[in-house]
């Protein structure tokens, strides 16, 4: 049994892999202010829910864009699981080759070349990746599986919480999709601004992506991965997957690897 934990800005994202097969997942907040006994023992409780037993997990693997959440999360591992983790970034590369630059891994977010990584393994070169988490990542690899570059926009939820933390009288509204972008009410209008214009603003940045990128139409698949994928797919023809567990994923096959090599 292996445990991959994925650390976002908002949520942590825990996945259970038995015989290479994802048979569990759950998510908590990610908060600077846990202690490890906090950590652990919400994990340590999920497996006694679900029956699972903590003696069995072999390895923990973690991704994380939080330094300041690893030292907690590495104790509450070492702490109730009795292993001590191994960190993609740290102790193993994710193994994505850039273009050009190669001192740029040091710089990319681990999540996103967990992302890249895993999505070339699963559905192949020429490739965009979009990860819709608290900020929203392009990343996109050539037919050669070469890394060519991205781009990063706020998130939405952060677009809709700022205008609605800086504006006297706008409404926070329910991420949704409207009908149409002529709304009659105020919380039309922001959801028809908010949620299609980002919907647009994806649009564009795919398509200029696919055209810098330069590979023969038709060929680039786009995935997208990260809790809003499916509401901004569901809206738009310009994402052809969606796959909620790419970054958990990635950590395994990387672990994988990690221990071929290491025999």
């Amino acid at each position: 049994m292996l445990l991959a934990i994925d650390v976002g800005n908002t949520n942590m994202v825990f996945g259970i892999y038995e015989g290479g097969r994802l048979t569990h997942s759950f998510r908590m907040t990610t908060g600077e202010s846990f202690t490890s006994d906090e950590i652990g023992l919400q994990v340590w409780s999920y497996f006694q829910r679900t029956k699972l037993d903590t003696d069995q997990v072999e390895d923990v693997v973690i991704c994380s864009v939080v330094p300041s959440v690893m030292h907690t999360l590495s104790n509450a591992m070492i702490k109730y699981f009795h292993r001590i983790p191994i960190v993609v970034g740290e102790q193993v590369s994710p193994g994505l080759v850039y273009a050009n630059n190669s001192d740029y891994a040091n710089h990319h977010g681990a999540d996103r070349s967990v992302a890249c990584v895993a999505a070339l393994e699963k559905y192949g070169a020429p490739l965009i990746v979009l990860d819709f988490g608290t900020a929203t990542k392009v990343d996109v690899m050539d037919h050669n599986g070469v890394y060519q570059g991205g781009s990063i926009l706020a998130g939405i939820q952060i677009s809709i919480n700022a205008l609605f933390q800086k504006t006297a009288k706008l409404p926070q509204v329910e991420l949704a999709v409207p009908d149409h972008v002529l709304g009659v009410e105020t919380v039309e209008q922001i959801q028809a601004g908010a949620l299609c214009g980002y919907i647009g603003a994806m649009e564009y940045l795919i398509s200029r992506s696919k055209q810098e990128l330069g590979e023969p139409e038709g060929t680039v698949k786009v995935v997208a991965t990260g809790g809003l994928a499916r509401l901004i797919a569901a809206n738009t023809h310009f994402i052809d997957v969606v796959d909620s567990g790419l970054i958990l994923d990635g950590l395994i096959s990387i672990y994988r690897r990690y221990k071929e090599q290491e025999q």
